[in-house]
């Protein structure tokens, strides 16, 4: 047996694992809270499955009005699934995913949308296209490893994803645009932004701070752009590590990067 429970600002405290696992001691757990009370006004919803007998959620879904998508998609008039997951690999054949799909289906009928939209991929950082294809959605749009998935109500204009790649284009120099949407990724660049000199390169930060901004972002995910004239070099969270090995392979001799010598961060 499971219940779904509602996440709200009056019950944050109570659902720590809300945040993404990481620790309410952390220095940083506060800003996905920040982030949060303030989608919670433009009607972002968050429910977690729990198991019976069971402390820690086993599911989480987390959906919003498409108007107030944090991904670049034009998707008003659904209701649109940012992030979808089932936590331990036993529990994702018993049918979870689909409970917490069918919550957000079942809610989109009572507010009169016209259906549910979500963005999914095989790779990390989404929920598999599988869980969705499986529960009557059909994909929309494309766009690399991702696909938009639509499960619509009436007839009407379909979700689609927007005009990203043309966006891209428009960022020279080294760039990170990303949002505190995701708590792991505001932790990278905070960690960024105090890291000490030494890499001949200059960073440009710029933090998304609306929906309508994310839905203009460089890329499909939104919540982390890590962009090097005009080319993404990285859509997703990605460690300290993984950011060295990046910017040492693009500022070694014969790279467009190389030679830009300044200071880290510049925002």
């Amino acid at each position: 047996m499971y219940s779904i429970v509602e996440v709200t600002r009056d019950n944050l405290a109570e659902h720590p694992q809300v945040i993404c696992f990481i620790n309410p001691k952390h220095e940083h757990y506060s800003l996905k809270i920040d982030w949060l009370k303030k989608r919670f006004k433009e009607g972002l919803k968050i429910k977690l499955l729990y198991v019976e007998g069971e402390k820690a959620p086993a599911g989480y879904i987390e959906y919003v009005p498409g108007e107030y998508a944090w991904r670049a998609v034009e998707a008003a008039g659904f209701l649109f699934i940012h992030c979808l997951w089932v936590y331990a690999k036993e529990d994702r054949s018993k049918g979870f995913g689909s409970a917490l799909i069918d919550d957000v289906r079942q809610a989109a009928k009572r507010l009169g949308q016209a259906g549910v939209a979500a963005v999914a991929s095989r790779g990390p950082f989404m929920a598999d296209p599988d869980v969705f294809l499986k529960n009557g959605f059909a994909v929309a749009d494309e766009s690399g490893p991702y696909q938009l998935l639509v499960n619509p109500y009436r007839p009407g204009r379909i979700p689609r994803f927007a005009a990203w790649k043309s966006r891209l284009r428009s960022y020279r120099g080294w760039n990170i645009v990303y949002s505190k949407q995701c708590p792991w990724v505001a932790r990278f660049v905070e960690d960024i932004k105090s890291a000490p000199g030494g890499l001949n390169i200059r960073v440009k930060i710029q933090e998304i701070k609306t929906a309508a901004e994310a839905q203009k972002a460089p890329s499909v995910y939104s919540v982390f752009n890590l962009i090097n004239d005009g080319r993404l070099l990285a859509d997703h969270y990605i460690s300290m590590t993984r950011f060295m090995n990046i910017v040492k392979k693009e500022t070694r001799p014969g790279n467009s990067a190389a030679g830009k010598k300044a200071s880290l961060p510049s925002r």
